[in-house]
């Protein structure tokens, strides 16, 4: 029986409640096998500020590194809103992503069946979708030097933040949306801005070249960011792959959230390059939702985008599909059921708190790994 280490970050606002539904389910598997996870706790966010004065320790991050998966809740509030950029809240996360090399962040956008009305859009639009939003997550604006705000005199200041790209960042993140594509429908669209833009240039003729070179098999589309966003919203089962770069793919991916019914529907998983010897990666598995300070500690939170991320960890750090698929269809069996929580609520459901949803949840699924 294999053993796999895990570090669990909760953070800030919502982040404990949620992980705490991870924990049952990890509980579970654990007694069930066919693999166990031990798992050891960090602070991240907000909370290590407060504890230490940085979003994350050195001590934090190299454990990270040493672990097999890293669990994470979410990050930030408005009680560190005036903390100084480089120890705001967010900058923990950032720091992991970027020390760990994590540059593929993948992100589903799937609507179960029982949610096809809980949708912004009408049903026809949104009924059976499963796409997948493919962000590149190390570089573009949010890494790019220089990162300056300059005070010009005369009440004026200039702010600067720096779009970058190199070839190799792309054909990277480019050969993942071709392999996951070549799993699914076959088909990627490459997202970019290559009108007004010199990145969004080079993005679409490395994306062009890397295909023609390696992935003739699959389906290549180009299309403009904005107009992506526009289709996402108008007819998004068009989509299959979609590959885009950091600050679209942040963007495209809340779009997403309001074709699921909630941003609380939505996981994560931000993964490494394949390391050639041990052939394991590192990974990093988030809900989107964010830390949602407005409703931390009323226990209404959503968990089963948390949960759902640890579905994506069984998937692509352990090799267990048919237990990620577990995740999912008890997901998908507990809202069959009308269990909602409040952020997914429609008329003639049972509204239940974050740990009423994850108790429904661990009860569906311990009949599949019965």
């Amino acid at each position: 029986m294999a053993t796999h280490n895990l570090l669990l970050l909760p953070g800030d606002g919502i982040g404990p409640e949620v992980i705490a539904e991870v924990k049952r389910v990890i509980e579970l598997f654990n007694k069930t096998g066919p693999e166990r996870f031990n798992t050891e706790e960090a602070l991240v966010g907000g909370c290590c500020y407060d504890a230490h004065g940085v979003a994350v320790t050195d001590a934090t991050v190299e454990k990270a590194k040493a672990v097999d998966a890293i669990i994470f809740g979410a990050v930030g509030g408005p009680k560190w809103d005036k903390v100084t950029y480089d120890v705001r809240p967010e900058a923990g996360l950032l720091r992991l992503r970027k020390d760990l090399a994590l540059f593929a962040n993948i992100r589903p956008a799937i609507v179960y069946p029982a949610l096809a009305d809980s949708s912004s859009l009408k049903r026809d639009v949104v009924e059976g979708l499963d796409i997948i939003i493919l962000r590149e997550l190390t570089g573009g604006v949010y890494f790019g030097e220089p990162k300056t705000i300059t005070d010009l005199g005369n009440g004026q200041k200039r702010a600067i933040d720096t779009q970058v790209y190199d070839t190799y960042e792309i054909e990277r993140i480019g050969r993942v949306a071709c392999e996951l594509a070549r799993k699914r429908r076959n088909k990627v669209t490459s997202m970019e801005k290559r009108n007004v833009m010199k990145t969004g240039v080079l993005w679409n003729e490395v994306m062009t070249q890397m295909h023609t070179r390696e992935f003739k098999d699959v389906q290549l589309d180009h299309m403009l960011a904005d107009a992506g966003g526009m289709q996402l919203v108008r007819w998004p089962k068009q989509f299959d792959v979609i590959v885009t770069d950091n600050l679209f793919g942040d963007v495209l991916s809340d779009i997403a959230a309001t074709l699921t019914g909630s941003l609380g529907m939505l996981p994560s998983a931000s993964l490494g390059e394949v390391d050639p010897k041990t052939r394991k990666r590192k990974a990093l598995y988030e809900p989107v939702h964010g830390s949602a300070p407005d409703i931390a500690g009323k226990g209404i939170a959503n968990p089963i985008a948390m949960i759902a991320s640890f579905g994506m960890a069984l998937r692509y750090s352990f090799n267990l599909g048919k237990q990620a698929d577990w995740i999912d269809q008890a997901i998908s069996a507990t809202l069959a059921k009308g269990l909602r929580t409040a952020d997914i609520k429609s008329e003639g459901t049972e509204v239940v708190s974050t740990s009423g949803m994850g108790a429904a949840i661990l009860s569906e699924l311990e009949k599949l790994a019965a």
